[in-house]
């Protein structure tokens, strides 16, 4: 199958690219950065997606994964806007088989930057709404929400021992997940899977159900 992804120059997106290429499938990545996959089946446009008007014509794309993102830089514009620019061209259309947008588990609890908690709240309000549409194509739609994930935009606090304890220390299962993990799921939601849609599925190591009961003992 064709796969489009966008954000494939590093981290979640790359690792995604990797697996599907590996599966023997097509991928064209888009970016705003140059990338390293070398595949004579990866096809790589450099392209910044808030620049709506430049988006290559790509055509007949089976599967769409909407994953470009930031923190704390533009968020509404790169990881809300830009993801529903980039569905409306690639991905509501007849042919498509599935669409996946990469969320986070922060738009389910809001504990993050502001405004990157709001685009990611919007991601899964949106995801519904394309779930809708492309049910129509007999396709699928959902979003995948992770929480910590290990990819160099999280050095910051993976190399950080005080910070890490802390994170740790709300995390159940007391790691991150690898950015082969979350490709993995990736790929079970858009090939795999047939039958559930417009669903957010949060993989976070249970941070996000952490809670401490109060009572008398």
């Amino acid at each position: 199958m064709k796969v489009l992804i966008t954000g494939t120059s590093q981290g979640i997106g790359k690792g995604v690219a990797e697996l599907f290429l590996e599966k023997g499938h097509s991928v064209v990545g888009i970016d705003r950065q140059a990338s390293a996959i070398d595949s004579e089946d990866y096809t790589h446009y450099v392209c910044d997606v808030r620049d709506w008007a430049s988006f290559p014509e790509i055509d007949d794309v089976d599967i769409l994964i909407n994953n470009a993102g930031t923190q704390n830089e533009d968020d509404i514009d790169i990881n809300l806007k830009s993801l529903i620019k980039v569905t409306e061209k690639y991905g509501v259309r007849k042919g498509i088989k599935s669409v996946l947008n990469i969320g986070s588990a922060s738009g389910h609890t809001g504990s993050e930057f502001p405004e990157y908690c709001a685009s990611k709240g919007g991601v899964i309000a949106y995801t519904k709404n394309v779930a809708l549409r492309v049910a129509a194509y007999g396709a699928t739609c959902n979003s995948l929400d992770p929480g910590g994930v290990l990819t160099p935009l999280n050095d910051c606090v993976v190399n950080d021992p005080a910070l890490w304890d802390e994170i740790m220390g709300q995390t159940p299962l007391k790691r991150w997940a690898s950015v082969q993990e979350i490709a993995q799921w990736a790929y079970f939601l858009t090939v795999e899977n047939k039958f559930a849609t417009g669903q957010s599925i949060i993989v976070d190591g249970g941070e996000s159900i952490n809670s401490h009961f109060v009572w008398p003992e």
